[in-house]
């Protein structure tokens, strides 16, 4: 769920019996005209059980600039890495007032792979596009 200006949005994953889904899809043009919602229903199917993953949190902060994000979802989808969750924020820096950007990511990490090595090509990466960043187990 989040505010996004004066909206409201939510996004769920639901599963159940073909016809319980059914019932809920048929339900949504009702709930919408009751509540004044927008409501939209896709159909998805059931991911396959894949190599085990290690969820990782990824917090970065730098200047605003153009095509930073892009390049860290780039950077983590060229490893295997799937970008499970995305949240950027823009805000003025303390004492001077620079554009900032703000990102956080939660990662899964294929449990094979080595991390010390992923790390280290993460600083780099980190270097290059001059982001001040941190790559962290997600502590359950």
């Amino acid at each position: 769920m989040m505010h996004l200006a004066t909206a409201f949005s939510m996004q769920m994953l639901v599963s159940g019996s073909w016809d319980s889904v059914a019932r809920l899809e048929q339900a949504l043009p009702k709930m919408e005209r009751e509540l004044g919602v927008r409501c939209l229903a896709t159909r998805t199917e059931r991911q396959m059980n894949e190599i085990d993953r290690v969820p990782y949190a990824v917090d970065a902060v730098c200047l605003d600039q153009p095509g930073v994000v892009a390049a860290m979802i780039d950077f983590f989808n060229g490893g295997d890495i799937h970008v499970e969750e995305l949240t950027t924020r823009t805000y003025p820096a303390l004492h001077t007032g620079a554009p900032m950007l703000s990102v956080q990511l939660v990662v899964s990490i294929p449990s094979e792979m080595h991390i010390g090595m992923l790390r280290e090509n993460f600083t780099d990466f980190c270097d290059r596009c001059n982001l001040d960043a941190v790559l962290e187990p997600i502590k359950s």
